[in-house]
């Protein structure tokens, strides 16, 4: 049971153990959720780092991050979420920790959109358990940022400063290529909490509608502010 002596109806915010540049919208950063009126609480799990999450998809950080949930339960959480679409993989098992909705990725949109792509992180990383964890369809099109690219590299690194102008055209080129590929896609799927700063310019360069984290997050809270 929540902790009565807390504000409950708080939206719990499960982060990696990062120090990367968060500019506003990305998950991490607490201004995407005050400007929204969305009252936020974040929960740090020590020493999961982006390398051990994404690309080494370490198995031992799972209990951290179910303990990480029922604590932000606890005091009083009406919804949670985490700072890595990654952790789709983990969406059952997570959401079975807890008594209230959890929402680990914006990989879950996927199943109710039609004509669907993803930019992800790190195509070669986003495997078929991921993509099974949040029920993605079958052939759903993937593009990845370019290895080794101003994004990937400042959190992988876990860089304090970041190129913000590089970083969103790393994203852009990387929808870009996914529309060349996929000329007949009418919605995007961003799955890096990251990514939602640069939904706008995504959505520019290629006409279609876009969709990440943190819109999926102002979609769903009025409903469990309303519940």
């Amino acid at each position: 049971m929540p902790d009565r002596q807390t504000p409950a109806h708080f939206l719990g915010v499960i982060l990696l153990d990062t120090h990367f540049m968060r500019p506003p919208g990305d998950i991490g950063q607490p201004e995407t959720f005050r400007r929204a009126g969305i009252p936020a609480r974040f929960r740090r799990v020590p020493t999961a780092t982006a390398q051990r999450v994404v690309q080494q998809a370490d198995p031992d950080l799972l209990e951290p991050f179910v303990q990480a949930a029922q604590a932000l339960e606890q005091a009083g959480a009406a919804l949670i979420t985490t700072s890595c679409g990654f952790l789709a993989r983990h969406q059952d098992r997570l959401q079975a920790a807890v008594g209230v909705p959890l929402i680990s990725s914006s990989l879950l949109l996927c199943r109710s959109l039609p004509s669907v792509g993803i930019v992800t992180f790190d195509a070669t990383s986003l495997g078929a358990d991921v993509l099974a964890g949040a029920r993605v369809p079958p052939h759903t099109p993937v593009e990845g940022l370019t290895p080794g690219c101003t994004l990937q590299t400042a959190i992988l690194q876990d860089r304090p400063v970041m190129d913000l102008a590089q970083t969103r055209d790393d994203v852009v080129q990387a929808a870009w290529r996914l529309q060349q590929r996929h000329p007949q896609l009418q919605h995007i799927v961003l799955e890096c909490t990251n990514m939602p700063p640069y939904r706008e310019a995504v959505a520019q360069a290629t006409g279609c509608q876009v969709h990440d984290l943190e819109t999926l997050l102002l979609d769903q809270w009025p409903r469990i502010k309303a519940g």
